[in-house]
Protein backbone atom coordinates (compact mmCIF):
# COMPACT_ATOMS: atom_id res chain seq x y z
CA UNK A 1 0.00 0.00 0.00
CA UNK A 2 2.79 2.71 0.78
CA UNK A 3 4.08 2.35 -2.65
CA UNK A 4 0.63 2.75 -4.31
CA UNK A 5 0.64 5.89 -2.42
CA UNK A 6 4.09 6.80 -3.43
CA UNK A 7 2.53 6.19 -7.29
CA UNK A 8 -0.64 7.87 -7.14
CA UNK A 9 2.05 10.98 -5.47
CA UNK A 10 3.97 10.61 -8.31
CA UNK A 11 1.45 10.98 -11.00
CA UNK A 12 -0.17 14.17 -9.31
CA UNK A 13 3.33 15.43 -8.96
CA UNK A 14 4.55 14.74 -13.38
CA UNK A 15 0.84 17.10 -14.08
CA UNK A 16 2.76 19.81 -14.01
CA UNK A 17 -0.22 22.03 -14.65
CA UNK A 18 -1.89 20.71 -11.54
CA UNK A 19 1.21 21.58 -9.18
CA UNK A 20 1.66 25.07 -10.84
CA UNK A 21 -2.15 25.87 -10.51
CA UNK A 22 -2.40 24.73 -6.54
CA UNK A 23 0.83 27.08 -6.27
CA UNK A 24 -0.65 29.96 -8.18
CA UNK A 25 -4.03 29.61 -5.52
CA UNK A 26 -2.30 29.16 -2.38
CA UNK A 27 1.35 30.81 -1.99
CA UNK A 28 1.66 33.00 -4.98
CA UNK A 29 -1.94 35.41 -3.56
CA UNK A 30 -0.46 35.78 -0.22
CA UNK A 31 2.93 36.76 -1.51
CA UNK A 32 0.93 39.27 -3.88
CA UNK A 33 -1.00 40.50 -1.32
CA UNK A 34 1.68 41.36 0.89
CA UNK A 35 3.93 42.56 -1.42
CA UNK A 36 1.20 44.88 -2.65
CA UNK A 37 0.96 45.63 1.32
CA UNK A 38 4.32 46.71 1.66
CA UNK A 39 4.95 48.95 -1.56
CA UNK A 40 1.78 50.99 0.06
CA UNK A 41 3.12 51.43 3.26
CA UNK A 42 6.55 52.27 1.95
CA UNK A 43 5.61 54.89 -0.63
CA UNK A 44 2.68 56.63 1.37
CA UNK A 45 2.52 55.61 5.50
CA UNK A 46 -0.05 58.00 5.94
CA UNK A 47 -2.57 56.66 3.99
CA UNK A 48 -1.24 53.21 4.48
CA UNK A 49 -0.65 51.68 7.77
CA UNK A 50 2.30 48.81 7.58
CA UNK A 51 1.59 45.56 5.76
CA UNK A 52 1.14 43.31 8.97
CA UNK A 53 -1.34 43.52 11.46
CA UNK A 54 -4.38 41.78 13.16
CA UNK A 55 -6.97 43.42 10.27
CA UNK A 56 -4.89 42.56 7.52
CA UNK A 57 -4.08 38.85 8.69
CA UNK A 58 -8.19 38.39 8.86
CA UNK A 59 -8.36 39.23 5.01
CA UNK A 60 -5.64 37.48 4.43
CA UNK A 61 -7.23 34.29 6.08
CA UNK A 62 -10.33 34.58 4.47
CA UNK A 63 -9.05 34.95 0.93
CA UNK A 64 -6.79 31.60 1.82
CA UNK A 65 -9.39 29.64 3.07
CA UNK A 66 -11.28 30.04 0.02
CA UNK A 67 -8.27 29.52 -2.40
CA UNK A 68 -6.98 26.62 -0.42
CA UNK A 69 -10.77 24.78 -1.09
CA UNK A 70 -10.47 25.54 -4.21
CA UNK A 71 -7.19 24.08 -5.04
CA UNK A 72 -8.19 20.62 -2.75
CA UNK A 73 -11.45 20.55 -5.30
CA UNK A 74 -8.78 20.08 -8.08
CA UNK A 75 -6.24 18.17 -6.39
CA UNK A 76 -9.35 15.50 -5.47
CA UNK A 77 -10.99 15.41 -8.57
CA UNK A 78 -7.80 14.72 -10.56
CA UNK A 79 -7.39 11.83 -8.39
CA UNK A 80 -10.80 10.74 -8.30
CA UNK A 81 -11.21 10.78 -11.92
CA UNK A 82 -7.55 10.97 -13.37
CA UNK A 83 -7.21 7.30 -13.90
CA UNK A 84 -10.42 6.80 -15.99
CA UNK A 85 -9.50 9.97 -18.08
CA UNK A 86 -6.54 8.51 -19.34
CA UNK A 87 -7.74 4.79 -19.88
CA UNK A 88 -5.77 3.21 -17.60
CA UNK A 89 -8.26 1.77 -14.80
CA UNK A 90 -8.32 -1.09 -16.31
CA UNK A 91 -4.76 -2.06 -16.23
CA UNK A 92 -4.83 -1.23 -12.26
CA UNK A 93 -7.79 -3.35 -11.64
CA UNK A 94 -6.39 -6.65 -13.77
CA UNK A 95 -3.02 -6.39 -12.27
CA UNK A 96 -5.01 -7.96 -9.25
CA UNK A 97 -4.46 -5.31 -6.60
CA UNK A 98 -7.59 -4.34 -4.22
CA UNK A 99 -9.47 -1.64 -5.85
CA UNK A 100 -10.03 -0.65 -1.85
CA UNK A 101 -6.52 -0.39 -1.33
CA UNK A 102 -6.15 1.56 -5.67
CA UNK A 103 -9.06 4.09 -3.68
CA UNK A 104 -7.05 4.12 -0.21
CA UNK A 105 -4.20 5.29 -2.23
CA UNK A 106 -5.21 8.31 -3.45
CA UNK A 107 -6.16 10.36 -0.28
CA UNK A 108 -2.90 10.60 1.17
CA UNK A 109 -1.19 11.21 -1.90
CA UNK A 110 -3.17 13.88 -2.44
CA UNK A 111 -2.98 15.82 0.89
CA UNK A 112 1.17 15.14 0.35
CA UNK A 113 1.04 17.24 -2.67
CA UNK A 114 -1.62 20.01 -0.92
CA UNK A 115 -0.92 20.38 2.48
CA UNK A 116 2.83 21.91 1.50
CA UNK A 117 2.00 24.37 -0.79
CA UNK A 118 -0.71 25.30 1.85
CA UNK A 119 1.25 25.22 5.07
CA UNK A 120 3.74 27.40 3.03
CA UNK A 121 1.21 30.07 2.42
CA UNK A 122 -0.05 29.97 6.04
CA UNK A 123 3.85 30.47 7.07
CA UNK A 124 3.72 33.31 5.13
CA UNK A 125 0.79 34.88 6.19
CA UNK A 126 1.36 34.16 9.93
CA UNK A 127 5.26 35.62 9.31
CA UNK A 128 4.22 38.69 7.53
CA UNK A 129 1.10 39.46 9.62
CA UNK A 130 3.51 39.26 12.97
CA UNK A 131 6.74 40.47 11.62
CA UNK A 132 5.71 43.61 9.47
CA UNK A 133 2.47 44.78 12.27
CA UNK A 134 4.81 47.77 13.54
CA UNK A 135 2.87 50.10 15.82
CA UNK A 136 -0.21 48.10 15.11
CA UNK A 137 -1.38 44.91 16.82
CA UNK A 138 -0.07 41.26 15.38
CA UNK A 139 -2.13 37.85 15.65
CA UNK A 140 -0.76 36.21 19.03
CA UNK A 141 0.42 33.30 18.85
CA UNK A 142 -2.74 30.98 19.94
CA UNK A 143 -4.23 32.68 17.22
CA UNK A 144 -1.84 31.58 14.79
CA UNK A 145 -2.12 27.77 15.91
CA UNK A 146 -5.92 28.11 15.86
CA UNK A 147 -5.79 29.35 12.57
CA UNK A 148 -3.95 26.75 11.22
CA UNK A 149 -5.96 24.01 12.52
CA UNK A 150 -9.05 25.80 11.10
CA UNK A 151 -7.05 26.22 7.88
CA UNK A 152 -7.05 22.29 7.94
CA UNK A 153 -10.66 22.09 8.91
CA UNK A 154 -11.51 23.75 5.97
CA UNK A 155 -9.07 22.19 3.36
CA UNK A 156 -9.67 18.71 4.53
CA UNK A 157 -13.30 18.36 3.80
CA UNK A 158 -13.38 20.11 0.09
CA UNK A 159 -10.78 17.35 -1.20
CA UNK A 160 -12.12 14.21 0.63
CA UNK A 161 -15.55 15.74 -1.19
CA UNK A 162 -14.12 16.43 -4.61
CA UNK A 163 -12.20 13.33 -4.38
CA UNK A 164 -15.62 11.04 -3.59
CA UNK A 165 -17.89 12.79 -5.83
CA UNK A 166 -15.22 12.59 -8.70
CA UNK A 167 -14.80 9.16 -8.34
CA UNK A 168 -18.55 8.52 -8.65
CA UNK A 169 -19.11 10.61 -11.08
CA UNK A 170 -16.03 9.80 -13.45
CA UNK A 171 -15.53 12.85 -15.01
CA UNK A 172 -12.83 15.62 -13.24
CA UNK A 173 -14.67 18.91 -15.48
CA UNK A 174 -18.49 17.80 -14.42
CA UNK A 175 -17.10 17.74 -10.75
CA UNK A 176 -15.17 20.97 -10.61
CA UNK A 177 -18.01 22.81 -12.17
CA UNK A 178 -20.66 21.03 -9.31
CA UNK A 179 -18.27 21.14 -6.45
CA UNK A 180 -16.91 24.72 -7.06
CA UNK A 181 -20.70 26.53 -8.05
CA UNK A 182 -21.43 24.39 -4.35
CA UNK A 183 -18.69 25.87 -2.05
CA UNK A 184 -18.14 29.18 -4.11
CA UNK A 185 -21.96 29.92 -4.54
CA UNK A 186 -24.76 27.87 -3.55
CA UNK A 187 -23.88 27.25 0.01
CA UNK A 188 -22.70 30.65 1.20
CA UNK A 189 -26.19 31.75 -0.26
CA UNK A 190 -27.82 28.27 1.22
CA UNK A 191 -25.89 29.73 5.01
CA UNK A 192 -27.76 33.25 4.31
CA UNK A 193 -31.71 32.08 4.38
CA UNK A 194 -33.21 32.34 7.60
CA UNK A 195 -35.94 30.31 6.72
CA UNK A 196 -33.75 26.94 6.57
CA UNK A 197 -33.28 26.95 9.95
CA UNK A 198 -31.79 24.06 11.37
CA UNK A 199 -31.27 22.77 8.39
CA UNK A 200 -28.01 25.05 8.20
CA UNK A 201 -26.51 23.26 10.80
CA UNK A 202 -25.91 20.48 7.58
CA UNK A 203 -24.09 22.24 5.81
CA UNK A 204 -19.51 22.25 6.59
CA UNK A 205 -19.42 25.71 6.27
CA UNK A 206 -21.36 26.26 9.28
CA UNK A 207 -19.34 23.52 10.93
CA UNK A 208 -16.25 25.07 9.82
CA UNK A 209 -17.51 28.90 10.97
CA UNK A 210 -18.56 27.77 14.83
CA UNK A 211 -14.89 26.59 15.35
CA UNK A 212 -13.01 29.17 13.49
CA UNK A 213 -10.86 31.95 15.30
CA UNK A 214 -13.44 34.14 16.84
CA UNK A 215 -11.25 36.77 15.91
CA UNK A 216 -11.76 35.75 12.19
CA UNK A 217 -15.32 35.08 12.27
CA UNK A 218 -16.76 38.84 12.18
CA UNK A 219 -19.31 39.11 9.17
CA UNK A 220 -19.76 35.85 8.41
CA UNK A 221 -23.14 34.09 9.07
CA UNK A 222 -22.97 32.34 12.43
CA UNK A 223 -25.58 29.20 12.94
CA UNK A 224 -25.99 28.35 16.11
CA UNK A 225 -25.01 24.78 16.58
CA UNK A 226 -22.91 22.99 19.51
CA UNK A 227 -19.25 22.15 19.17
CA UNK A 228 -19.79 18.46 19.05
CA UNK A 229 -22.19 18.73 16.13
CA UNK A 230 -19.96 20.90 14.55
CA UNK A 231 -17.39 18.26 14.63
CA UNK A 232 -19.72 15.57 13.50
CA UNK A 233 -20.87 17.66 10.73
CA UNK A 234 -17.29 17.83 9.64
CA UNK A 235 -16.77 14.47 10.20
CA UNK A 236 -20.01 13.15 7.63
CA UNK A 237 -18.14 15.73 5.13
CA UNK A 238 -15.58 13.64 4.75
CA UNK A 239 -16.43 9.74 5.76
CA UNK A 240 -19.52 9.81 3.87
CA UNK A 241 -17.96 10.86 -0.23
CA UNK A 242 -14.95 8.56 0.59
CA UNK A 243 -17.11 5.97 1.20
CA UNK A 244 -18.89 6.65 -1.51
CA UNK A 245 -15.93 6.71 -3.91
CA UNK A 246 -14.25 3.47 -2.17
CA UNK A 247 -17.65 1.84 -2.82
CA UNK A 248 -18.35 3.03 -6.65
CA UNK A 249 -14.20 2.04 -7.20
CA UNK A 250 -14.94 -1.29 -6.02
CA UNK A 251 -18.36 -1.52 -8.22
CA UNK A 252 -16.81 -0.10 -11.55
CA UNK A 253 -17.19 -2.01 -14.38
CA UNK A 254 -13.50 -2.45 -15.45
Amino acid sequence: WPRLVTAEFLKLRKRRGLVVSVLALTVVPIVVAYSVLAILHATDPDSHGPPGSLGNFSGSMELLTQLSAVAAILVGTTLGAGDLAAGVFRELVVTGRSRLALFGARAPAGLALLVPFIAAAFAITAAAATLLAGSSEAPSGSLLAHSAGWLALVTVPSFALALGVSTVLGSRGTSIGILLAWQLVAMPLLLQVGILGAFREGFVDAATNRLGPAALMEGTVAVPMSLGAAAAVIFAWIAVPLAAGAWRTCTRDA
